[in-house]
């Protein structure tokens, strides 16, 4: 006889979530997969229908490997989507095309709540009441927050008429799942995407070539760079009253330099997979550290969500329009959701109140900062300025609670002594190189970068492969233990 039992439960372990089956960017798990994945890739990319099932089912195995069986609400999330998009569009009846898009909005935000903040909501009503709720045992998909951000660009610019909806579902099940944005963006909007889909370009060694110079400048970045730093990062974040006060301001300028090589790094190789697929995702960080004011900083700094919270938070709420009373409120409430879209707690919504406060100062004092004279020393000063305050922040982003925030900035305040510098460095030496050289990188001008890629480009095939081949090195040389996820998987 057929023991039903075992089946079920041999179908449960096939679906059962596996952390060490996770496919990073910066494993070389994935990396071969890729390779086998493009070879394949490239005999299909001009029949549009088998490439969209080819790259969606890819897609879709891709995220069951980072979530499980919980991977099923992507494709359940695209599909009423799908279908409210298109009801949006027939409706002729302003109020029923209002009542769907409130649906829309109402199921993804309601799911993105639900796995994101429930336990958060369930931790300050206790902290309030003084209650003893228990927390639920609820796991957060990876990239929830992105591909939500993504369905609901989607049908907002179907409801404005900025985008048509389109008949295909297969259509917005790639767009949707797409392997190289899925996990932790950018935030690509349909709008710009789907064209690129229907489009019969060749892909030329330009896109080929500088794919492959991003995907090269993101390995750097988060598996040599970001992953190095973030050891002693982590130490001193885990225990800051262990160490002086000199050492914790080093993890600070460690961690700010970590967060961009880290996420930065996730956002090059993304982009760089997609340029070789020939899809352009455009740009997500363009030095954001060289900004000279923290409007400057946004518009520099993940650019796709900056850009997105503009669209469809800032201007809803009245942008600009209605006063400088209500745009400084509408920046501070903008700023707020995207603390709290970034994590369940009051230390990513003080981040975020911080930053929208920070951006109504900047605007109080335009006028007279607009009169002081451009020159060489008001720019460092500016961008000196800026740079402290993202990060000074940058604490309560890192830190576990405002509790250990706090613990860190008055260790720093009180405890703080330039007697230990030469002992750092000596100590640290591989350390403080890779900060400096971060740094150093970082403020090179983009044109200068622009030529850099270019040269690249242009090398012979064998070169290229014997970079590749150091930075490769270079990971193994460099590499921890095990491969770290990217900082943003968790948001």
């Amino acid at each position: 006889m057929i023991d039903i039992s075992n089946i079920f439960n041999g179908l449960c372990d096939l679906f059962e979530r596996k952390v060490q089956d996770i496919l990073l960017f910066n494993s070389g798990t994935f990396w071969v997969m890729f390779t086998l994945f493009i070879l394949i890739y490239a005999f299909l990319y001009h029949r549009k229908t088998q490439m969209m099932l080819y790259v969606a089912a890819f897609s879709l195995f891709f995220y069951f490997q980072t979530n499980g069986f919980i991977f099923i609400l992507l494709p359940l999330t695209a599909f009423y989507d799908f279908l409210i998009a298109r009801q949006i569009h027939k409706s002729t009846n302003p109020k029923a095309k209002k009542a769907w898009l409130i649906l829309s909005i109402c199921l993804s935000i309601g799911i993105l709540i639900y796995f994101k903040y429930s336990n958060f909501f369930i931790k300050s009503l206790n902290e309030i009441i003084s209650g003893n709720f228990a927390l639920m045992d609820i796991f957060l998909p990876v990239g929830i927050s992105f591909y939500t951000f993504q369905t609901i660009s989607y049908v907002v610019d179907v409801y404005k008429g900025k985008v048509e909806p389109t008949r295909s579902f297969l259509q917005y099940l790639f767009y949707i799942s797409f392997f190289p944005l899925i996990l932790a963006g950018p935030i690509m909007r349909a709008g710009k995407f789907f064209p690129q889909i229907q489009e019969n370009k060749k892909i030329d060694k330009t896109m080929i070539y500088g794919g492959l110079f991003l995907i090269i400048c993101g390995l750097l970045k988060k598996a040599v760079f970001a992953d190095y730093i973030a050891q002693y990062n982590n130490l001193v974040f885990d225990s800051p009253l262990g160490y002086s006060g000199f050492e914790g301001l080093m993890a600070i300028l460690g961690y700010t330099a970590q967060i961009y090589c880290d996420f930065s790094g996730y956002s090059d190789i993304s982009i760089g997979m997609a340029a070789i697929m020939g899809f352009d995702l455009g740009k997500n960080f363009n030095f954001p550290y060289q900004a000279k004011n923290l409007s400057e900083f946004w518009r520099r700094w993940h650019i796709s969500l900056s850009t997105w919270m503009r669209d469809y938070i800032y201007i809803p709420l009245g942008g600009n329009r209605k006063g400088k009373f209500r745009t400084y409120i509408n920046n501070l409430i903008t700023m707020l959701v995207a603390g709290l879209w970034h994590g369940a707690a009051w230390q990513f919504i003080y981040w975020g109140g911080m930053h929208g406060a920070g951006l109504i100062l900047h605007k109080l004092n335009q006028p007279w900062l607009d009169k002081i004279p451009n020159t060489r020393l008001v720019k460092i000063l500016s961008t000196a300025l800026t740079f402290s305050f993202v990060a000074f922040l940058w604490i309560f982003f890192r830190a576990s609670s405002m509790e250990t925030a706090l613990q860190m900035i008055k260790n720093v305040a009180t405890n703080f002594d330039l007697a230990f510098c030469l002992p750092f460095f000596q100590a640290r030496k591989t350390w403080c190189i890779m900060l400096i050289l971060i740094f150093l990188l970082h403020f090179i001008k983009e044109n200068q970068y622009e030529k850099i890629k270019a040269v690249f480009v242009n090398l012979h095939w064998l070169v290229k492969a014997l970079i590749f081949l150091i930075i490769i090195q270079l990971i193994v040389q460099f590499a921890g233990d095990e491969v770290q996820p990217f900082i943003y998987f968790q948001f």
